[in-house]
């Protein structure tokens, strides 16, 4: 491969990405609790979100955006459950796209995480149902995620096919809004790594026990949401790789592995998913990371040798050479960067002129 991987163009179905630089998701709990606002973008997401634009950022994903109100981590979340959001997304879609960017969305439901205050509040501590903005979070089984936690309602058949619902009004939203792909949270702790951890789904029934009862929903979301989704446009799945729990050999706890993942990719790609987004953890607030050098990029790795699904790999890229790197010796196919974005937003500018790779300038940048 040359010596700017980095910069060059990705293609999933018919969509080009300008180069393989990505914007990871990052909750900003920046919009209206309630009122006509509720989950709405305002001007702090559009600057958030162009500054790494016009920085020569590829692909930028939104922060979880909530298919239903319950379904926000926080009160302070965006949300694509009605009309007035997705009018402040177009403007921001419009924007990311005139800059050559790809705009994003990452579809949530935070489950029983749900209803907590923003992290540098009490560091975002649980919010009681009989608190301001409070609510009852729901999950698959009545399991809370911390001593502190609200205990979650255990969520009915019927009610996991409203959710599913939910999940495809979304992308329908989404698209009217104008992303140009869509990715399924799946991962963090977030409703449907609920379901598929064993450390969170102690459900009996179809929706659990056996791996295949415990990804049935993440299934069913996907098949809802690919089915409204363009065929010539992509759909990604954010997943956590390991909960840090079955895997290390400190925690005796059983939960989702490594190698549940790569079965899971291989069911994801038969269902339409194009791309596996790997991140890790979420599932357990006192799991014990074990991290190595390179952090989670071995189980994007894994992923792609494993099934040829293509993958991003996030955390801890911070280099442009090793940015360059990763891609260059096959470990993925793109890399997401978040804090190192919020630290740099012309990140990618600056790693182009590093490597010798180049991004769009915005015209208003040009001097003679």
């Amino acid at each position: 491969m040359s010596g700017t991987t980095l910069f060059t163009p990705f293609t999933l179905r018919a969509l080009t990405v300008p180069n393989r630089v990505w914007m990871a998701a990052m909750c900003q709990y920046s919009a209206a609790p309630d009122g006509d606002a509720t989950g709405v973008p305002t001007d702090w997401h559009f600057t958030h979100l162009a500054a790494r634009a016009t920085g020569g950022t590829g692909l930028i994903i939104t922060e979880a955006t909530a298919v239903s109100p319950e379904g926000r981590i926080s009160p302070y979340d965006l949300g694509i459950w009605n009309d007035t959001q997705v009018a402040a997304f177009r403007r921001i879609t419009s924007f990311l796209k005139e800059q050559g960017t790809v705009p994003v969305i990452q579809l949530a439901h935070a489950g029983r995480k749900a209803s907590s205050e923003r992290t540098w509040v009490d560091r975002g501590r649980p919010l009681a149902p009989e608190e301001e903005h409070g609510w009852t979070p729901v999950g698959p089984s009545a399991v809370a995620f911390a001593p502190a936690s609200t205990r979650p309602e255990e969520l009915t058949e019927e009610q996991i096919g409203r959710i599913v619902r939910q999940f495809a009004d979304a992308a329908r939203r989404a698209l009217d809004a104008g992303f140009q792909a869509a990715e399924i949270h799946g991962a963090h702790g977030y409703l449907v790594h609920q379901f598929l951890s064993p450390h969170s789904n102690h459900r009996t029934d179809g929706y659990g026990g056996s791996f295949q009862g415990r990804i049935r929903f993440a299934l069913e979301v996907v098949d809802a949401v690919r089915a409204v989704w363009p065929e010539d446009l992509p759909l990604f799945f954010r997943v956590s790789a390991t909960d840090w729990l079955t895997e290390n050999p400190q925690d005796g706890r059983e939960g989702w592995t490594a190698t549940d993942t790569v079965l899971l990719a291989k069911e994801l790609q038969a269902h339409g998913v194009d791309l596996l987004d790997v991140s890790t953890g979420g599932i357990a607030p006192d799991a014990k990371v074990e991290a190595g050098p390179d952090y989670q990029v071995p189980f994007a790795e894994a992923v792609r040798s494993g099934t040829g699904l293509p993958v991003a790999a996030v955390g801890l890229i911070t280099d442009p050479v090793q940015a360059q790197d990763i891609l260059a010796t096959g470990r993925a196919d793109a890399v997401l960067l978040g804090r190192e974005l919020l630290r740099n937003p012309y990140w990618a500018r600056h790693a182009a002129a590093a490597l010798g790779g180049e991004v769009p300038t915005p015209v208003q940048y040009h001097r003679a």
